[in-house]
């Protein structure tokens, strides 16, 4: 396969669940913002998916409905949902010999709805939460229509690096994010919504409920997000993933980098794999989770290096 071919498919992919991230963190967040009308601020949300400034934040941080046309709409947003769509379907139209037709024509629509001036008024005036689900859909059609239609070779398996990789960082930004609020202390208390809500925004709650009986207690929502292999959206699952796929892509013509970027997804699946709850509390939750996306990000400039022809 060409290096641009795999390039525009594994940007394609980040840049779908980047999007499918988004949407669900912020329908997540609407949800939880109209619990607590007073003291609800969209800060985490922004410092996550926007590229704003503290002064920036602090204008628009209580306005939910200014927040969600941002995050949503706005072309000066690079990581906006409208932009990432954009982006992930100008990615699949210069390679469309290489994806199915079904595939196309379920990104072309997500482009359309994206750029349908009705949505704006729709998030300004309408209910978000209906508007966000509908989006929400999208990107389920989308996984669902690459799931059943596209073939199993080396495209596929670039697109799920590109998933993977993004899902990773996206799990780890989330969780680092929402423990800074509590100084990182993992035993420290605090209201069973915020758990909830943190759990819901990675759209772990009904796997915690199922699966931890003692209630809602730091320790077990680590233990989920950075290491449950059940969980599809933690990050160790995200990194047996990337081991997977990218074990499929091995070949006589590329050894030295097959090698480099395969060291060090080994190692990272190995420093996951020989962690638990104790060992990051005493480094420090952020610190490990620091090294963990320090890791990811090696992983993707090697990749870029050696399969997609970046310098």
């Amino acid at each position: 396969m060409l290096s641009r071919v795999a390039d525009s498919l594994y940007w394609m992919s980040r840049y779908i669940e980047r999007t499918d991230s988004t949407l669900r963190t912020l329908m997540i967040n609407h949800l939880s913002s109209q619990d607590n009308l007073e003291e609800f601020t969209w800060r985490p949300v922004l410092r996550i998916f926007s590229s704003l400034e503290e002064p920036e934040i602090t204008k628009i941080e209580r306005n939910g409905r200014q927040v969600l046309q941002y995050m949503v709409l706005s072309r000066d947003n690079p990581n906006s949902v409208a932009s990432l769509v954009i982006q992930a379907r100008e990615n699949a139209r210069s390679v469309q010999d290489n994806i199915t037709k079904e595939l196309w024509q379920s990104l072309n629509e997500f482009y359309h709805i994206v750029r349908d001036q009705r949505l704006k008024k729709s998030l300004q005036y309408d209910d978000p939460v209906t508007v966000l689900d509908s989006l929400i859909k999208q990107c389920m059609l989308y996984y669902g229509v690459t799931d059943i239609t596209m073939f199993r070779g080396e495209g596929i398996c670039f697109m799920n690096l590109g998933k993977y990789l993004e899902r990773a960082i996206q799990s780890a930004d989330i969780l680092d994010i929402k423990f800074n609020d509590l100084s990182y202390d993992l035993d420290k208390t605090t209201d069973t919504t915020y758990w909830k809500y943190l759990l819901m925004s990675v759209s772990g709650y009904a796997l915690y409920l199922k699966r931890y009986r003692s209630g809602f207690e730091a320790r077990n929502i680590v233990d989920q997000v950075l290491f449950n292999i059940d969980f599809p959206r933690s990050i160790l699952y995200s990194v047996n993933q990337l081991h997977r796929y990218f074990g499929r892509l091995k070949n006589d013509q590329n050894m030295e980098g097959y090698n480099k970027v395969d060291f060090l997804i080994g190692k990272l699946r190995s420093k996951l794999q020989y962690s638990d709850v104790d060992s990051v509390s005493k480094i420090g939750l952020h610190h490990y989770l620091t090294g963990i996306t320090t890791d990811i990000y090696e992983i993707g400039n090697t990749l870029n290096q050696h399969y997609f022809a970046y310098s």
